[in-house]
């Protein structure tokens, strides 16, 4: 069950991180035009918005993991 508890924490940390960061933006450059030696390119935003409920999602379903990787090494499973 370790792998669940390695899963769960890293829906925590992008939890956490959807949360704190609710959007970000990042630029793709076009190629407008191409005039002799003259080369005229366009830089584009692009936002890409978080909602909390993903974070907040995150977060419950990385401790339930945590919850039940725990839970089943203490019974002696394994998988």
């Amino acid at each position: 069950m370790r792998m669940l508890g390695v899963i769960g924490l890293i829906l925590i940390v992008l939890g956490i991180v959807a949360l704190a960061v609710p959007s970000f933006t990042y630029f793709t450059t076009e190629h407008v035009a191409d005039v002799g030696y003259f080369k005229i390119d366009v830089s584009k935003p692009h936002t890409i918005l978080l909602n909390p409920i993903v974070g907040v999602a995150a977060l419950v379903t990385g401790v339930v993991l945590i919850l039940i990787g725990r839970r089943g090494s203490r019974k002696g499973v394994k998988a």
